[in-house]
């Protein structure tokens, strides 16, 4: 399925290396991190924005929660499906064709007139990000052969991935304050050009063994899947009632569509996921440690804008500049990541890391109306650093344990869990923040019921209603709210931190050693060789 056979060098069999040397293949790394911090950006860059976007198109709650929720939605419903499509047709095509759909969303996105286009664009990118995502990963590992300089790329490759979503309000902030938020969106056109042309240029075209039929049925029933269950869980997030149909039916049909799907999967020769990796204790492990730390943080890091702007009362741009801290702190994560795998091993690297995002989180439940300026930044740094080691360390774990052959599979189920735990993240977090918020707007002395009940939908709705009244009312409206979003902040911190605490118990799971995990990859793989002829396992 991926094009690869097993070696004893780690080298993808069936495809050439680089012309021109380290030179070209460290070259092509940097093309391809550009592709992914674009994409990673969209998934934050909004962010800031959302005051903005609010005021001018008016959207309810519910839309605004889809136009910021849609794009890692639809990306990660689609990963599998375009992840398998490059396998069969060619991975660069794939991506010049997202580079194309990218630009063209990002464009429909700016001049949006109303909440029902800009979400189309949104789910749009999403489309292209599904596209751009796993061809990234997979040429990565076609111009990396050597397993020592391919930890290396990947280790920059999810350091850009975490500083990309990381940078998203701080670039977001300047563009809102300078321009109008539409500039969030703009800023991918030129980029997307320039990288169509140059990719077009620079990267190498690879495409995996055609075995068998490609299963575009089960791709589709795995897309469906994914948007059953993170549909329901938006629509808890929103305020549904849990057991209502319109909550619990969607995340039942989609459990019932991917048990579907790896039932397919199971009986097919030549199936587009093997889930029989899930059976390998770390791999398993790692990719539940991925989608835990995306759930804990993402949605969280939403709400620490809202609350850097809304309680704070600080322009987008010093919201921005306020996540540098965790932006720098991820960075240097991502680039010592390969050292510090090799020095402590997988299982301390990740449930250290998981420890140390957990109590940054409840370092920050000391914030309140006041600007603690200090106490913000030292709880960015820990949770940038503590976050990207987690990441770092799941993933790099997850592709070490996967044979060979079963990479590019590997890769698409890694990245499907980066993106739908942060899909679910904004769901479950805002949910929570949305439960512990509305009762502290339930009865507010001097406020008409109904001015009250509007305002119980978001702080931003609150600070709108409150400037419609007149007399203490609204400073009343104004200070009962903010404290509300306070007191909600509090509990959804603690538990953000439950949910990297619970992470960090499950990674002591993963082997002590990066070592163990490979030669345990080495020893399956050999065994499948045995098989084979002399000829066969010369030709990696």
């Amino acid at each position: 399925m991926t094009g690869t056979t097993p070696s004893g060098t780690g080298r993808t069999a069936g495809v050439p290396r680089i012309s021109g040397g380290g030179a070209n293949r460290w070259t092509v790394l940097i093309v391809l991190c550009v592709s992914l911090l674009f994409v990673a950006l969209d998934t934050t860059i909004l962010y800031v924005a959302v005051p903005s976007v609010t005021e001018d198109l008016r959207p309810g709650p519910v839309e605004l929660l889809w136009i910021v929720d849609v794009y890692p939605l639809i990306a990660a419903s689609l990963l599998i499906l375009f992840g398998t499509l490059g396998d069969r047709v060619g991975r660069r095509r794939i991506l010049l064709l997202g580079y194309g759909l990218f630009g063209l969303a990002s464009a429909a996105a700016a001049l949006a007139p109303n909440p029902q286009i800009l979400m189309t664009a949104r789910a749009l990118l999403g489309i292209g990000g599904a596209m751009i995502m796993p061809a990234t990963l997979s040429i990565l590992r076609q111009v990396f052969p050597d397993r020592r300089e391919r930890a290396v790329a990947i280790g920059v490759w999810s350091a850009v991935a975490a500083v990309g979503a990381a940078v998203g309000p701080v670039l977001g902030g300047f563009l809102v304050e300078n321009f109008w938020w539409g500039s969030v969106f703009l800023i991918n056109i030129p980029m997307m050009l320039v990288m169509l042309l140059i990719g077009r240029w620079m990267l190498p075209e690879s495409r995996g063994e055609r075995n068998g039929p490609w299963d575009v049925v089960g791709a589709v029933i795995a897309a469906l899947g994914v948007l059953g269950v993170v549909l329901g869980v938006k629509r808890i997030g929103s305020g549904a009632v849990v057991l209502g149909p319109t909550t619990l039916g969607p995340i039942v049909l989609g459990a019932l569509l991917l048990v579907l799907f790896v039932r397919r999967q199971r009986r097919r020769e030549h199936p587009l996921i093997d889930v029989r990796l899930f059976a390998r204790p770390a791999f398993g492990t790692s990719v539940g440690c991925i989608v835990l730390a995306m759930l804990a943080l993402v949605g969280l890091q939403l709400i620490a804008v809202q609350y850097l702007q809304l309680v704070l009362g600080l322009t987008p741009l010093q919201t921005g500049l306020r996540m540098l801290p965790l932006v720098f702190a991820a960075m240097a994560a991502g680039l010592t990541g390969s050292r510090m795998l090799q020095a402590v091993g997988p299982r301390a690297m990740v449930s250290c890391g998981f420890v140390l995002t957990a109590g940054a989180v409840l370092c920050l439940t000391a914030m309140n109306a006041q600007d603690r300026f200090w106490l913000l930044s030292l709880g960015f740094v820990l949770l940038g650093f503590g976050f990207q080691s987690t990441l770092f360390g799941a993933y790099e774990s997850m592709l070490s344990e996967a044979p060979p052959e079963q990479a590019g599979g590997a890769a698409a189920i890694g990245e499907t869990s980066y993106q739908l735990g942060a899909g679910i993240g904004v769901a479950l977090l805002g949910s929570v923040m949305n439960a512990a918020y509305a009762p502290g707007l339930g009865h507010v002395d001097g406020v008409p019921a109904r001015a009250a009940a509007a305002a119980s939908h978001s702080l931003g709705e609150a600070y709108k209603v409150a400037a419609g009244l007149g007399g203490p009312a609204r400073a009343v409206l104004r200070e009962t709210a903010r404290d509300a979003f306070v007191r909600g902040l509090h509990v959804t911190l603690v538990a953000s931190a439950v949910l990297l605490l619970v992470g960090a118990a499950i990674a002591l799971r993963l082997p002590r050693r990066a070592a163990e995990s490979v030669e345990r990859a080495e020893g399956d793989n050999a065994a499948g060789c045995d098989s084979e002829p002399a000829a066969a396992r010369a030709g990696g």
